[in-house]
C-alpha cells in the first residue's frame, strides 16, 4: 500500500503539467515580439506555382516584403521570376479568368521595387512567345540561369 500511493503521488507530479497543458491553450503564455527594422533586401522569388492562391501568396510576400524595406527602390529590389506552371495565369489570352490576380501584379509593378521576368524557354514551351504575355513582364532567356545571375553577380537572395 505505501508503494501504491508513493507510485500513484509520483505519477500525479509527473502528470500536473501535462493535465493543466489541456486545460490552458497557451500553457507557456505567449510569444515574445523582435521588432527587426529591414532594408536594403534584394531577393528573387522562384515561382513556378500553379495555382491562384499560391501565385496570390507569392504577392503577398513580396508586397509585404517591399513594405517592410520601406519600398525604397534605390536599396530594396524584388524580382518574381516566373515560369513553369506560372506562365499561364500571365497570358493576354487568360485576362478574363484571372483579371483580379493580374490587377494585383501590375500594380505592384508600378514601382521600380517589384518587377516580374519570365521564362522564355518555358513560355515557348507552352506555346506563347512575348507578345501573348502582359507589357509589364520582361522575358529572360531562362529562368534557371537568371536566378543563378541575379544570385552571383547581383547578391540577391533565393526565395521559393
Amino acid at each position: 500500500m505505501k508503494y501504491l500511493l508513493a507510485n500513484l503521488l509520483a505519477a500525479v507530479l509527473f502528470f500536473s503539467p501535462y493535465i493543466h497543458a489541456e486545460e490552458s491553450t497557451s500553457p507557456w503564455g505567449g510569444a515574445s515580439e523582435i521588432n527587426q527594422v529591414y532594408s536594403k533586401q534584394k531577393v528573387v522569388f522562384d515561382t513556378s506555382i500553379g495555382s491562384i492562391g499560391g501565385l496570390a501568396s507569392v504577392l503577398d510576400r513580396a508586397s509585404y516584403m517591399s513594405k517592410l524595406n520601406g519600398g525604397d527602390s534605390f536599396d530594396t529590389k524584388i524580382v518574381i521570376m516566373l515560369h513553369g506552371d506560372s506562365i499561364p495565369f500571365f497570358a493576354s489570352k487568360n485576362f478574363g479568368k484571372y483579371k483580379d490576380l493580374m490587377v494585383r501584379a501590375q500594380s505592384l509593378a508600378t514601382g521600380d521595387v517589384i518587377e516580374f521576368r519570365m521564362c522564355k524557354a518555358s513560355a515557348l514551351l507552352k506555346g506563347l512567345t512575348a507578345k501573348d504575355i502582359h507589357g509589364f513582364i520582361k522575358m529572360v532567356p531562362m529562368a534557371d540561369a537568371e536566378i543563378v545571375r541575379l544570385q552571383q553577380e547581383e547578391h540577391f537572395a533565393y526565395m521559393q
